[in-house]
């Protein structure tokens, strides 16, 4: 049975009437075909629309109301997952979340102006597009750098200032040889073809905004390489919004955190961390003297040395513990860190196989590591209490 897509016709149809012609279960909850829908399915890389269906008349006098999850389309058929069942010949009003759908618009709307700029400037095809309820992203079959894409988002956005009419045709399959268009895929049956005069002539089959000053903003957020070309990350209109409000909050707040002026922060950022820098130096050889003076302090030739420190970072454990046994020490013990992290552990000794040791401590102190006899390292998930109480210090 056969699904008329109103959006299709105009893809700001936000509410609809249709009849129930089937209505099946399924492992998750139902899914209803309609005569006609507005409702897009999932397909072009683009999620499916939701909503609610409403019986017995319109959205205001209807006493029950089904959610629509999703949308698939199977040959003709769209089918609509719901939550709950309707007798086949069912009237329903079908209400579209049009906040979502609009958003889809004008990013799939966007999408084609800056493909098409891509592709007019480098050659390179669109491979991939994913747009979902959160993250839009545009796979391109080469190589771009960020000031090329920032001319593309220069050149996108003047499209959209220029609120350029965005065309919906359907060429016969005589015209169609004689067209020039983008395709990600073969197309079987009528093709739909969406055009942005002067920037892009694509095959889709997706609703779009009417006309590019709908469209809002277009920011390409992020960019990363990806299968030999790049992936760039898009917001269009409410979302580009959305994300600039949320990054000047956080700009704001680090402004106020660092007395810095808010076109300033990215500078006074990289001088607090500059600092932070030299102060962990400074905190490094201080730690190292204060290692060399407890080295100091223990006897030359001492049957064994136990450490439990909080401050030893990086490779400090395995230094303190080969400066002991350069000193004479036979057996040596390490442990770095604190009860809420844990430790991490130096075994060493130069006269004696270490191994068996840390298998008791690992048993007795829920830890894990090995190594060499001469140095295992390893780490124990426990309060320094137990550590001592096993070492009997």
């Amino acid at each position: 049975m056969k699904t008329t897509p109103l959006f299709d016709q105009d893809g700001f149809i936000k509410e609809f009437t249709a009849t129930v012609l089937d209505c099946q279960q399924v492992e998750d909850g139902w899914q209803i075909l309609l005569d006609q829908t507005g409702f897009f399915p999932e397909g072009g890389g683009q999620t499916a629309d939701t909503g609610a269906l409403y019986l017995e008349g319109s959205a205001e006098e209807s006493t029950q109301m089904i959610h629509v999850l999703d949308a698939q389309k199977e040959g003709d058929s769209i089918w609509h997952k719901t939550d709950a069942p309707i007798s086949v010949g069912s009237q329903v009003t079908g209400i579209l979340d049009w906040k979502v759908r609009f958003s889809k618009m004008q990013h799939h709307s966007g999408e084609h102006i800056v493909s098409g700029l891509v592709n007019r400037h480098f050659s390179y095809n669109n491979v991939g597009f994913h747009l979902g309820n959160h993250v839009v992203t545009l796979d391109f079959d080469g190589v771009l750098t960020r000031e090329q894409l920032r001319q593309i988002e220069y050149e996108a956005n003047e499209a959209v200032a220029a609120d350029l009419p965005i065309l919906v045709t359907y060429p016969t399959k005589e015209e169609l040889p004689y067209l020039r268009y983008r395709s990600k895929i073969e197309i079987e049956g009528q093709v739909r073809l969406v055009e942005i005069p002067g920037y892009d002539v694509c095959a889709c089959c997706a609703p779009h905004v009417h006309r590019t000053g709908q469209i809002g903003l277009i920011k390409l957020v992020n960019m990363e390489n990806f299968r030999g070309g790049v992936r760039v990350y898009m917001l269009c209109g409410f979302a580009a919004l959305a994300d600039y409000n949320q990054k000047e909050d956080s700009v704001r707040a680090i402004s106020q955190a660092l007395s810095a002026r808010e076109d300033r922060v990215a500078e006074a950022v990289d001088k607090l961390k500059q600092e932070n820098y030299r102060q962990r130096g400074e905190m490094m050889n201080l730690s190292n003297a204060l290692l060399e003076c407890k080295v100091a302090a223990i006897s030359g030739n001492s049957e064994r040395a136990v450490f439990i420190e909080a401050g030893l970072e990086g490779n400090q454990p395995r230094e303190l513990a080969n400066k002991l046994m350069d000193k004479g020490v036979a057996q040596v013990y390490v442990f770095a860190g604190n009860d809420e992290a844990g430790y991490r552990y130096v075994l060493a000794s130069r006269s004696c196989d270490m191994r068996p040791i840390a298998r008791e401590i690992n048993a007795a102190l829920q830890g894990r590591g090995g190594g060499k006899p001469e140095m295992v390292q390893g780490s124990v998930a426990c309060e320094r209490a137990k550590i001592e109480s096993f070492l009997q210090m």
